[in-house]
């Protein structure tokens, strides 16, 4: 009898129906990650390793002749960096491994001549929100490999003619590593989510930053409404100057939404424990007239 073969979830289905669309928002995040030296990066999404449907999450070339990447996550990039990313809901298994160490080979060989990209110019990069413990045990006992945790949720595994690193987005830095950190369905620190929400504020204007924090309220609505209050407060706080520049760009276009509606929509958003929503009425104006209509204001 022929065994179904399992499949993996790549997409998280919130309870509203809605599936969140994680590997776009993680490829964004890697370029947040790496804003202090993008000069020497280039950036390829879903590579595709041949004309049938097998491609890289993503694929980081360094530029030639730049200089040696210094941020915690890219200290051991070569050339050509190869990453597997699993979305929250799922986990880094024993074959993602060999799959990706697969592709990454193929990667190599699949060349105009050879031996054009030596062996010594690639890494891997395998990027989980939680501990793979068993792939953690089957490389130390199968594989012989030893693991070196050289700082908060990075993890190198030496024995291998390639460069190889497991990267745990809980147990990361915040401080280091703020966006990538963040990019869960479980954000529940109250500190982290004003740094967030703050850095947000600098770089609001940028797409990759919004396809990132877009996600991440997304998928944390729940849990921001758990916040009530407090949280309700924070945003409102930190999103201040943001609601004051929609309403000024309103007025200038002869469309002004009246500050008195807002700060009452903003209530009882807070009274009904839907404070994700504050965010994203501030920064989208059309959702902010269907809130607007639906409570009618």
């Amino acid at each position: 009898m022929k065994q179904k073969r399992k499949q993996l979830p790549e997409k998280q289905q919130p309870a509203d129906g809605k599936l969140l669309q994680w590997h776009p928002a993680f490829y964004a995040d890697l370029q947040i990650e790496f804003r202090e030296e993008t000069e020497k990066l280039k950036f390829e999404r879903e590579y595709l390793l041949s004309s049938k449907p097998m491609a890289i999450d993503v694929l980081i070339i360094k530029k030639k002749n730049a200089e040696p990447i210094h941020k915690n996550i890219g200290k051991i990039f070569r050339q050509y960096n190869i990453i597997e990313y699993k979305s929250p809901s799922d986990s880094l298994s024993v074959d993602d491994f060999y799959k990706v160490y697969g592709y990454t080979n193929f990667y190599k060989a699949d060349t105009g001549k050879v031996n054009e990209i030596p062996i010594q110019e690639l890494t891997i990069t395998l990027v989980s929100k939680r501990y793979p413990r068993e792939l953690i045990r089957h490389l130390k006992e199968v594989r012989h490999y030893t693991i070196d945790n050289p700082e908060e949720g990075i993890y190198y595994v030496i024995g291998d003619i390639l460069p190889i690193q497991i990267l745990v987005t809980n147990r990361l830095s915040p401080e280091k590593n703020l966006w990538l950190y963040s990019l869960t369905d479980t954000l529940k620190d109250m500190s982290v989510t004003r740094q967030l929400l703050e850095d947000y504020k600098k770089n609001k204007d940028d797409q990759l930053y919004q396809a990132v924090m877009e996600i991440i309220v997304k998928a944390n609505k729940n849990r921001l409404k758990e916040g009530k209050r407090d949280m309700c407060n924070a945003l409102l706080e930190l999103m201040k100057d943001e609601l004051d520049e929609k309403r000024e760009e309103g007025i200038k276009e002869g469309e002004s939404l009246g500050e008195s509606r807002i700060n009452q929509l903003n209530l009882k958003l807070s009274e009904l424990s839907r404070s994700d929503e504050i965010l994203k009425a501030a920064v989208d104006r059309e959702y902010q007239k269907k809130l607007l209509k639906e409570f009618g204001l």
